[in-house]
């Protein structure tokens, strides 16, 4: 079976502060699953580093005031269309990210005040019948 899975959490520096977040639970299972890393904000044409970014109502805004929404949004539509050309049934993405997140988010205000809520990626995924679980959640696989 092919899982989907936010390259960060497999070691890639991709992340808005030119960082990862690997998790070894996420990195062992390449033993029993084929992995399939992405990184939404890159595949929307984002650079690492970048500056952070926070969903706000139905946009997502860069700490500076900047609308990023369009980055995001395209590169939620290549994840998904990655994810179809695998057959990915399964999605293990970032939690907290703007892109990534299945049920919490950073709020808006930069202030790290976290609320329930969907990044644009776990969101449209869901949306086409992709389970998407967080790197805490590995149990529902």
């Amino acid at each position: 079976m092919k899982i989907l899975v936010s390259a960060c959490l497999l070691g890639t520096p991709c992340r808005y502060d030119g960082k990862s977040k690997p998790n070894q639970e996420v990195i062992l299972l390449k033993d029993k699953y084929e992995l399939i890393p992405v990184c939404p904000e890159c595949l929307g044409g984002l650079e690492t580093p970048r500056l952070p970014a926070e969903i706000k109502g139905d946009k997502v805004i860069r700490i500076d005031g900047y609308d990023v929404t369009s980055n995001y949004t395209k590169g939620a539509e290549k994840t998904l269309e990655i994810s179809k050309a695998n057959g990915i049934e399964i999605a293990i993405l970032k939690s907290k990210s703007p892109s990534c997140s299945n049920s919490q988010i950073y709020d808006g205000t930069f202030k790290h005040n976290i609320i329930d809520g969907k990044g644009i990626t776990g969101r449209l995924l869901e949306k086409n019948s992709i389970k998407v679980i967080n790197e805490n959640e590995l149990e529902k696989l």
